[in-house]
């Protein structure tokens, strides 16, 4: 009886018939395996179990709660006019569309991977390449993306005090400054949080998002004193159109159950915990951006918001007239800021940590610290880079890369939910998407609505990132893929071994030859 190696050993130097391109792009990484590395952990050390729902659910709110309103409600307003709550809902309504394919896959697959691991699981290693790849640029762009805006915020406070940053240090170039070091500062406190400990993490977290609900409430409750519904006419002054880009550039906003679902294999009871607070985070993010930008365009006309930087604070210094007012939201907007960088840092670090398990990305990325039990070296890694970006690109190029990469990922999430439905039906689902296989098809069709509105530009930057994407696959990844390493007869063994305890089917012929 041959011995045959897991994912994370070495196969034998005698060992032979390595598969071809097609058939290693096509090979995929067996349920069981990701489930048993994540309980044997990397190089002997795995992640904490620490997490449950509670502190699950703040990790995505955290993530997605604030951005959009705090960040480029300024910059989404005059491409829609009056229905920039009507784009907030049509990307809501496109991220839960994905969100309850993601719900379903979570259970199925509790790893750190997210719909990396999802893609691995379903469509074979180049798939999960791709969606890999693509979530490197949603999650690092995304950070820098929200960091950028903290320095609006951090001037507001100062204006109270009769202060102003300087823009050579609060704007990037090509904004009249050379670095915005608020943002890199915003950064580099995430990231040396994450290297402490993910439960201190999450628990500084879970405190952020309570005080980020209560400021975005206080604004609606101050906004709506000076409520105009005249402001809403014409509604659509931009026409459908506006409406639908102003939703494409939005939609980044609402990765924070991704975030949530990269906690697989640091929660206490992921098959359940995952699905429960991906669904009520969808819910409470939502409401809450609907509810302001609502509030918002009530309290001003939305030509205003054209160039307004800090849109929120401005409309609660004009409504109240009270300093000290603009001061205490100005504060806990960078607070807010401050945890969805916190949260989206923290899931960039796990995808990371899931590829370079399986040899796609460099060992550094995958190495636990036994002291702190969190990858500390790809953590001062990817924190180091995101903080760079952060510090020198302008926000609307970074939300709309963003928003491509994000919108790509959640396509193929809704993809994997029908192919493992239909080929492995067996499997014990702790949530299942409703009105199968309606709500995955339609959640795969709006994520593609939703990209061909975004820009050309941005599908350039895209086609880029893909092609260096692309060559760092043939360069790297696929000379290092543990998968790949194992010959076709252990991959058979592998996946038998599966079968016999997930009653799953065996490979393809397209897989094994």
């Amino acid at each position: 009886m041959m011995t045959v190696p897991t994912l994370t050993g070495q196969r034998p130097p005698a060992a032979t018939g390595r598969p071809g391109l097609t058939a290693q792009l096509l090979r995929r990484k067996p349920i069981g395996q990701m489930v048993s590395e994540a309980d044997e952990g990397h190089g002997g050390t795995k992640l904490v179990r620490s997490f449950g729902v509670l502190q699950l659910t703040m990790i995505s709110v955290g993530a997605t709660l604030g951005t959009g309103i705090l960040v480029i409600l300024g910059e989404s307003v005059p491409l829609a006019g009056p229905a920039i709550w009507i784009s907030f809902a049509i990307a809501g309504l496109a991220a839960l569309l994905s969100a309850v394919s993601y719900a379903e896959m979570a259970g199925l697959v509790p790893v750190a991977g997210s719909s990396y691991s999802y893609s691995y699981a379903t469509m074979g290693e180049g798939m999960a390449w791709i969606c890999g790849w693509c979530l490197v640029l949603e999650y690092a762009v995304s950070v820098a993306a929200v960091a950028v805006g903290a320095g609006q915020y951090v001037n507001e406070t100062l204006a109270v005090f009769g202060q102003v940053l300087p823009d050579a240090i609060s704007q990037p170039p090509g904004e009249g400054g050379l670095m915005n070091i608020p943002a890199m500062v915003i950064v580099v406190l995430a990231m040396l949080l994450l290297v402490k400990g993910a439960k201190e993490s999450a628990w500084i977290n879970t405190s952020i998002v309570v005080v980020k609900v209560g400021i975005l409430l206080f604004f609606c409750a101050v906004a709506f004193t000076a409520f105009n519904a005249g402001n809403f006419e014409p509604l659509l002054p931009m026409g459908a159109a506006g409406v639908s880009a102003a939703a494409s550039s939005v939609f980044f906003s609402y990765i924070g159950f991704d975030a949530a679902s990269t906690a697989g294999e640091e929660a206490r009871n992921p098959k359940k915990d995952l699905p429960r607070a991906i669904m009520l985070s969808m819910v409470i993010v939502t409401t809450i951006y609907v509810l302001v930008a609502v509030a918002a365009i009530g309290a001003r006309p939305w030509g205003w918001f054209d160039g307004t930087d800090a849109a929120l604070v401005r409309i609660l210094e004009e409504t109240t007239g009270q300093p000290w007012i603009a001061l205490v939201f100005a504060v806990g907007a960078v607070l807010a800021i401050a945890s969805i960088v916190l949260t989206v840092l923290y899931g960039q670090t796990r995808i990371l940590l899931s590829m370079s398990r399986d040899g796609l990305v460099p060992k550094i990325f995958g190495r636990v610290s036994r002291r702190t039990g969190t990858p500390v070296a790809g953590t001062l890694l990817v924190g180091t880079a995101v903080a760079l970006t952060a510090g020198l690109v302008p926000l609307g190029a970074l939300a709309d890369a963003t928003s491509i990469g994000t919108l790509f990922a959640f396509a193929l999430v809704n993809v994997a939910v029908i192919y493992l439905r239909r080929t492995r039906p067996e499997l014990e689902r702790t949530f299942r998407v409703p009105l199968f296989p309606l709500t995955p098809i339609l959640g795969a069709l709006m994520c593609g609505y939703l990209m061909l509105n975004l820009g050309a530009d941005t599908w350039v930057v895209f086609g880029i990132w893909m092609l260096v994407g692309v060559a760092a696959y043939f360069g790297y990844g696929r000379r290092n893929s543990r998968v790949a390493s194992l010959t076709h007869e252990e991959y058979r063994e592998l996946s038998g071994r599966e079968s016999s305890t997930l009653s799953t089917p065996e490979p393809t012929k397209a897989e094994i030859s």
